[in-house]
């Protein structure tokens, strides 16, 4: 995931997650559990940091910490 966010926000301020969600399942073919992360958030654009938190919550509110690891 980081990679993913790494080449969307390259050069952008902010990023809608559709275009990090496109990203994704377009060029570096993430796991539909990784996807699915993605759809848990409510539109809208983000900041590289919000949207980092943002998946951090989903991933602690599916209790996936342990087997996925948080994004720094």
């Amino acid at each position: 995931m980081r990679q993913v966010l790494d080449e969307v926000y390259r050069g952008r301020e902010t990023v809608a997650v559709r275009d990090v969600y496109a990203n994704a399942s377009a060029r570096l073919h993430l796991t539909a559990d990784m996807l699915a992360h993605l759809n848990e958030i409510p539109e809208g654009a983000y900041t590289r940091q919000e949207m980092t938190e943002a998946i951090n919550r989903v991933i602690l509110h599916r209790n996936e910490q342990d087997i996925l690891g948080l994004i720094e």
